[in-house]
């Protein structure tokens, strides 16, 4: 089989690349350059395309470079930047795998004459009762099940996840194996396009007039004052121009429109429903019980999936913190692996 391999310079791509060549495919790597400025935490970087072609070299594949800034700043750099000025949190890693490494690189890859397209993700694809699911990988502290759970099936069909079975260790020790220098290459983190020196208030600050807000507690009552409420997500704690000392209070609410922030104790965060909408899913609308995943890294936790017009509430087992308006939550299967599908908390 012909495989477009997407290579970010990382080693979970590399050995990705490593794995569908000792399948027998014929490979071909790609590295995707999606932003255009400054980068120094992510996979975007110069120095990324260079370990992902020099990797290509040492496996003996031909490595490609598709330029696709333009769909990056327009699907995934432009929402984010919408949705904090609106008081939303997004997940700009969800929507560069939905428009970019997914969408546009199997568009290309069919333009091309490949038969499938393959990435260094931990996730896995699953069948059951004769359809094709996103299931969690087999290392649960890698797993990127939730930022993959928007492919659909169609994609599903033409997708592989090479190192999905695999434990990062594991990842790791074939790279060494194989002599691969990405092998000892630490993992990018955060947001691509973030910087580590100026951080998100920079990048934001460059793109957005911020806003004062009051800091009011559940009274109105007015507590202190945050310099730029775009910043402000539900659930912090820290910076939101409180005197230190007091009780902990916490993000329980943001008003971008009223200018207003309000704080609560660990009690107030905590909610019986959470609306879910712009759902996708992987065989129709659920209803029933689930595990829902509401950030990269936190744990699924139980809930009633009752449909709605425009997506899903679920209601939590036990009281649940509140999810940020704009976050991606993820409904998982009972056994906890298969993706059933996903929207954004409302």
């Amino acid at each position: 089989m012909k495989v477009l391999c997407a290579m970010s310079g990382g080693v979970d791509s590399s050995v990705a690349a490593a794995e569908l060549l000792a399948a027998g495919h014929e490979v071909v790597g790609v590295t995707m350059r999606l932003w255009g400025g400054a980068s120094d935490t992510g996979c975007c970087s110069i120095a990324d395309v260079d370990d992902a072609r020099r990797v290509a070299q040492q496996l003996g594949i031909d490595h490609l470079v598709f330029n696709f800034t333009d769909d990056f700043d327009r699907h995934v750099v432009d929402p984010y930047v919408a949705a904090h000025a609106s008081g939303r949190t997004p997940n700009p890693c969800v929507e560069c795998n939905r428009h970019l490494k997914f969408d546009r690189l199997a568009e290309r890859a069919d333009l091309l004459g490949f038969d499938a397209v393959a990435t260094g993700h931990h996730a896995r694809v699953v069948e059951h009762d004769g359809r094709r699911f996103v299931a969690r990988g087999a290392d649960p502290a890698k797993d990127q099940s939730y930022v993959v759970h928007v492919l659909p099936p169609h994609e599903l069909a033409r997708t592989l996840f090479p190192v999905g079975h695999l434990t990062k260790a594991e990842v790791r020790r074939r790279a060494e194996a194989a002599g691969l220098r990405t092998a000892t290459k630490p993992d990018s983190q955060d947001v691509c396009f973030i910087t580590r020196t100026g951080g998100r208030p920079q990048f934001l600050g460059d793109r957005i007039a911020f806003r004062r807000a009051e800091v009011v507690d559940d009274t109105g009552r007015v507590l202190g004052e945050v310099d730029a409420v775009e910043l402000v997500t539900i659930g912090q704690r820290r910076g939101i121009g409180l005197p230190g000392g007091g009780p902990k209070r916490y993000v329980v609410d943001v008003d971008v429109e009223r200018g207003r922030v309000v704080v609560g104790d660990e009690q107030a965060l905590l909610v019986a429903d959470t609306k879910v909408v712009g759902c996708t899913w992987a065989a129709g609308p659920v209803e029933g019980d689930v595990l829902a995943q509401c950030s990269a890294h936190g744990a699924a936790r139980p809930a009633r999936a009752i449909p709605t017009d425009d997506g899903v509430l679920l209601r939590w087992r036990t009281p649940e913190r509140r999810v940020a308006p704009g976050q991606s939550v993820v409904l998982y299967d009972l056994a906890d692996e298969r993706v059933l599908g996903g929207g954004t908390a409302g």
